[in-house]
């Protein structure tokens, strides 16, 4: 059975991830636990963008949505704060015994590929999406594989 961990303080010299959520999954529908945090700056507490840490390994996470998730504001957006974010949760992966960790972006979204690189992930392969799938369905064809070791 999973068990929630205390993800302990996330954070660095000017980001801090902020746990909004913990949310349980639905197997029924594929869906994994998460952790859902804010991105904020730490000298104002502004909120930048969002992130989240899917936890486990079904044939949907490690092949097309990833253990991670992310998002910043438009008007945040260059500072490489979502690459940054991805390195703090990174202990709370470990915690978790995911190595690797896999993050997936669509190959048009330079900048998500980009910041996979910044977070210190490999572009594997580029994949086509299944048909039956709830991406596929939005209007997506293919996810960029990024695989990301995490140290022992």
């Amino acid at each position: 059975m999973f068990r929630f961990l205390d993800p302990g303080k996330l954070i660095d010299d000017d980001l801090e991830l902020v746990l909004y959520e913990r949310y349980w999954g639905d197997p029924a529908k594929g869906k994994v636990p998460a952790y859902r945090f804010l991105v904020t700056r730490v000298r104002d507490g502004e909120e930048l963008g969002s992130i989240e840490l899917r936890v486990g390994n079904t044939d949907d996470i490690v092949r097309y949505a990833g253990h991670v998730g992310y998002g910043v504001e438009p008007i945040h957006r260059g500072h490489h704060y979502a690459a940054r974010a991805v390195r703090l949760l990174l202990p709370l992966a470990r915690l978790h015994g995911l190595s690797p960790v896999w993050i997936t972006c669509n190959p048009d979204n330079g900048a998500s590929r980009r910041t996979c690189e910044l977070a210190g992930a490999t572009l594997i392969e580029i994949v086509d999406l299944p048909p039956d799938s709830d991406m596929y369905r939005s209007g997506e064809r293919q996810k960029c594989r990024y695989r990301l070791d995490l140290p022992t």
